[in-house]
């Protein structure tokens, strides 16, 4: 298997298939199952900045890590001294890949404070909350829409923070936060993020769920894909694809879905899970999960 260097002391396959952040769902057990069955990178749920300065105990259990399962912690914050004060006294765990800055929620209430989607259009800003992350001496990854509306994404504003930012990894969901789940992407965009990157990997995301679309992403140049609701319903779905494109040599086995929820329930046996997570999850076990929040 090939690998180049990209992050201070993290290896990312050439290219690299990644467990989305869904609310309610990618709590340590899941993210453990998805990264058991071909996740390469896991993130955790977003949650903000300011809640954990406040030791907010529900914000604080969304970045616990029960095991070594590689992931990055999302956060939601456009304040810079926020950020600094809780990278400041963050202290490293086992797994733990870098700090993912959500430029992507779409949340009216949280653009309207102007985070999340609110942010793509604010390139000085997100480099500053990078350069914050990275002085500290980890990884920093931006997870991006493509603007609040039709009208930021005409005029190609994401593309400014694709250029104009350092960050280490891009993850692009290719939808604005005014559409609508069950819309369609728009993968076209991928080729101009990848040049407009100028190096730095793009993952594509939103609605990646067969290995004819990782084909295509994989003509426009991204370096991975990023899977949110496929992998709801199927947790394996990354060795599933991996499978099919050849990245698995040998190819490995694929569970069912009730071996899945066994295998889930071990898990959360083992990691102390959340039976709120388990509730959720059994839900959505074995078919296509709705609107999900990522």
């Amino acid at each position: 298997h090939a690998y180049i260097f990209r992050w201070p002391g993290i290896y990312m396959a050439l290219f690299s298939f990644m467990f989305a952040p869904m609310e309610g769902y990618s709590d340590g057990v899941l993210r453990t199952l998805c990264h058991t069955h071909g996740a390469d990178l896991t993130f955790t749920e977003m949650a903000h900045v300011e809640s954990f300065l406040r030791g907010n105990k529900p914000a604080l259990a969304k970045i616990e890590a029960p095991d070594s399962t590689p992931v990055q912690i999302q956060l939601l914050t456009g304040r810079e001294d926020q950020l600094e004060r809780f990278v400041e006294g963050f202290r490293p765990f086992p797994g733990f890949k870098g700090f993912n800055l959500n430029l992507s929620c779409p949340s009216m209430d949280v653009i309207r404070h102007g985070k999340g989607a609110a942010m793509v259009k604010r390139a000085a800003k997100t480099q500053r909350l990078v350069s914050i992350i990275q002085g500290h001496g980890y990884a920093a990854s931006v997870k991006l829409r493509l603007g609040t509306n039709e009208y930021e994404k005409r005029n190609k504003l994401y593309l400014n923070s694709l250029g104009g930012v350092e960050a280490d990894l891009f993850i692009v969901h290719a939808k604005t936060a005014a559409q609508e789940s069950g819309e369609p992407e728009d993968y076209s965009v991928f080729p101009e993020c990848v040049e407009a990157a100028g190096g730095v990997p793009v993952i594509a995301n939103g609605g990646v769920d067969s290995a004819e679309k990782v084909r295509a992403l994989m003509g426009m140049g991204v370096a991975g894909v990023m899977i949110g609701r496929a992998a709801l319903g199927n947790p394996s779905v990354f060795d599933a694809l991996k499978n099919e494109l050849g990245f698995n040599e040998p190819r490995r086995i694929v569970p069912t879905i009730d071996e899945l929820v066994r295998e889930y329930d071990s898990l959360h046996e083992h990691l102390r899970g959340n039976e709120r997570y388990r509730d959720n999850f059994l839900r959505v076990a074995g078919r296509k999960a709705g609107s999900v929040t990522y």
